[in-house]
């Protein structure tokens, strides 16, 4: 018998003078055969390549592994059951779209035989969910994969899950009150406490979190003006911060990257709030500054830890967003979103107003302290025959 093997047993179960439980074996029989040696428990998997690679064995091995995935499912657990006891309905959307949007991000393509057309792997359950409120849907979420065909690092992998939910009626005020207190929710039930040290930071959830005006801290920051962009100063800005980019995009995604140099030194928690228009083509101008969006923001520990906004419904408005966006991706802007005449469409039909919120599993990711591909099941590796 060898270190793996997986034996069934029949006797009596008795308790030593010690309290440990043990068998008097009667009977035995071999369940499974290992052909291959597992590392000794003591010693653990080491490697993060081939812990990854071989992540049934890591699992075997490295408890706290398993630990984490327990409490991943309690995070979504979580989620669902405050979701729930809101009012909302969860609802299964497509993953296959003939036209991907609602995130600024490139989608993988693939090709379907039965119907001999190309299909995108949708990067974001948005405009399918903004469909059901079209539909009479009131409050709906949705949990499940989303694709981006983009690289990998610790907050980032091209396959994830993440969330998603929209509540008609309500606005981007309802919203940051309702999310913030989901945040802590979802927090207490998965790891029972709201502070946390992550990657240096000292992260206290339970407070009211403050607002900040997306202008204002580029302002305050680099002295940028986010309604009259100078081009060259904002590629002066991201050459002397060492940022590597294709500078020949629009102002508004070289803002957005200026902005990235703020976020990655912020500790928070607090709410980034009025997002100019240009970096926000599903969002609800403000009644009080057409200049920007009724967006928000949770800042945590440097990551942006999710997005709402009081929803566009005006069509004519929506048209015109989508149109600028798909003339930035004519041009070459790949994470430009696409123009969906159906969705235009459907809100011609008559969409209330209502507001929006998504957030991913790197939420999980940060507050557990690990990277991405070491909170997920079976991270995607590049391909390797032995």
């Amino acid at each position: 018998m060898n270190l793996g093997d997986i034996i069934g047993v029949q006797g009596v179960l008795f308790t030593t003078q010690k309290g440990e439980k043990s068998i008097v074996v009667k009977d035995w029989e071999m369940l499974a055969k290992a052909l291959e040696q597992p590392p000794e428990k003591f010693h653990g998997l080491t490697d993060q390549e081939e812990r990854y690679r071989r992540r049934y064995v890591d699992m075997n091995v490295n408890q706290e592994v398993r630990e984490r995935l327990v409490r991943r499912s309690k995070f979504w657990q979580a989620t669902r059951d405050f979701m729930n006891k809101h009012g909302f309905i969860e609802v299964n959307i497509p993953v296959l779209e003939h036209t991907t949007g609602g995130a600024d991000a490139t989608p993988f393509v693939t090709h379907m035989n039965a119907l001999d057309e190309d299909f995108y792997l949708r990067i974001s359950h948005e405009l399918p969910l903004k469909r059901l409120l079209g539909g009479g849907f009131e409050k709906v979420y949705d949990i499940g994969p989303r694709f981006r065909n983009e690289g990998v690092d610790d907050e980032h992998l091209p396959e994830h899950i993440a969330f998603e939910s929209y509540a008609a009626y309500e606005n981007y005020e309802d919203g940051m009150k309702l999310y913030e207190e989901m945040i802590k929710y979802v927090a207490m039930e998965t790891w029972g406490t709201l502070k946390f040290n992550v990657g240096g930071f000292e992260i206290d959830l339970d407070c009211e979190w403050p607002r900040v005006k997306y202008a204002d801290l580029l302002r305050e920051k680099f002295d940028v003006d986010v309604f009259n962009p100078d081009r060259e100063q904002l590629i002066r800005i991201l050459k002397e911060n060492g940022v590597e980019t294709n500078f020949d995009v629009s102002e508004a995604r070289l803002i957005d990257h200026v902005w990235k140099l703020i976020r990655k030194n912020s500790a928070g928690p607090y709410w980034l709030i009025e997002e100019p228009l240009s970096l926000s083509p599903l969002a609800k101008k403000s009644a009080d500054n057409p200049l920007v969006t009724e967006r928000f923001h949770p800042i945590i520990a440097g990551t942006e830890m999710g997005n709402g906004f009081s929803e566009l419904n005006d069509p004519l408005d929506q048209l015109e967003r989508f149109e600028e966006q798909q003339a930035a991706r004519d041009a070459g802007d790949d994470e430009a979103q696409m123009l969906d005449m159906d969705f235009v469409e459907m809100l011609e039909y008559g969409m209330p107003p209502a507001c929006g919120w998504g957030n991913s599993e790197r939420n999980f990711w940060l507050l557990e302290g690990v990277p991405g591909r070491e909170a997920v099941p079976f991270p995607t590796m590049k391909s390797r025959e032995d």
